[in-house]
């Protein structure tokens, strides 16, 4: 083990180094005279050996260094599995700690768009590859053009309308490209307006808005807060039975407000509450499902809900259903952009 590994300091350990070079340098001198060793000769071994043992000691300061040089290569490569091990406490050895940190943030990036690319490849091949079956049918004769064929198709044709629409809002609020705009406005307003949105796509669903006090505000962008609010609402009305209720609620808790979502439905598996948000991730609820989202939608309101300074998370309901929970800022709280 390198004696100077311990030093918290390179400055240090280049003190520590020169030091001992002196002291080695005159020792040998001194041995040299007692000696009657010529000057030149004296001179000559004690740069030898000061040389020597400065390179000794100094290895152990640079070989971080040097491995991280091989590893940006091969991070330049596309090799996002290289690290640097170093035992090294000063600068250089925390260096190698933060360029390790980095090369783990780079590879969750990289597998991230791995699964990105294998998802959207797969949520775009299943209803292609529906709308082509069906034409080829059609244009074989296998089947006639009625009303309900027509219908299938163009329900496909939606599924890869929202799908793009969602990857591209996605992308934008990821990227920042997509600001609010904040207003002041009635949550009851929001609220009655999803419900009766929802009511129409889910007529054997009823809706219930209760907003305590009925005239509660919060600051946020109302579009952006309808599509999280319209996606959650869609979401519980999918998995609520027919004759079943979902129910919008609102009130303030402190310097909060907190809206949410219940449903009667299977609710969320407890091991699924922390990854529904995920981009791509469905419970085998949604999965199994016919018409089961893209596994978008609650990535979007997670976003949208984070670019407001709030929070948002599932729960499970006893003895069934589903509540989705997202906790705004008070208006006298609400971040400004």
């Amino acid at each position: 083990m390198n004696p100077l590994q311990r030093l918290r300091s390179i400055k240090v350990k280049f003190s520590v180094v020169i030091v001992a070079a002196v002291a080695v340098t005159l020792a040998v001198n001194e041995i040299g005279l007692q000696l009657n060793f010529a000057p030149l000769f004296r001179a000559g071994v004690a740069a030898v050996i000061a040389l020597g043992m400065v390179q000794l000691m100094s290895r152990g300061m640079t070989s971080p260094l040097r491995e991280m040089e091989k590893a940006a290569a091969s991070m330049a490569a596309g090799d996002v599995t290289v690290r640097v091990e170093t035992s090294s406490a000063d600068e250089v050895g925390r260096l190698a700690v933060a360029f390790n940190l980095m090369a783990e943030e780079l590879a969750a990036v990289d597998r991230q768009r791995r699964d990105l690319v294998a998802n959207v490849s797969h949520e775009l091949r299943t209803p292609i590859s529906a709308l082509r079956a069906t034409l080829e049918n059609v244009v074989d004769g296998v089947v006639d053009p009625d009303p309900a064929l027509l219908r299938t198709m163009l329900a496909q044709t939606e599924r890869l309308q929202r799908l793009v629409t969602q990857l591209l809002d996605l992308s934008r609020l990821e990227s920042g490209g997509s600001p609010l705009h904040l207003l002041q406005f009635p949550v009851a307003d929001l609220l009655e307006a999803v419900a009766d949105e929802s009511s129409l796509h889910s007529p054997d669903v009823s809706f219930r808005v209760q907003v305590e006090p009925p005239d509660l505000t919060v600051d946020g962008d109302p579009e952006r807060l309808h599509q999280v609010f319209a996606n959650l609402t869609d979401n519980a009305a999918r998995f609520t039975p027919d004759g079943g209720e979902v129910v919008l609620t609102a009130r303030p808790t402190g310097d909060t407000v907190t809206l949410e979502v219940l449903d009667e439905g299977p609710g969320i598996p407890s091991e699924a509450l922390g990854r529904v948000f995920e981009r791509f991730y469905r419970t085998d609820e949604a999965r199994s499902t016919d018409e089961g989202g893209s596994g978008l939608g609650l990535a979007i309101a997670r976003w949208v809900v984070d670019l407001h300074g709030g929070r948002i998370r599932a729960e499970r309901r006893q003895p069934t259903g589903c509540r989705m929970v997202v906790v705004l800022p008070a208006p006298d709280q609400s971040i400004t952009i």
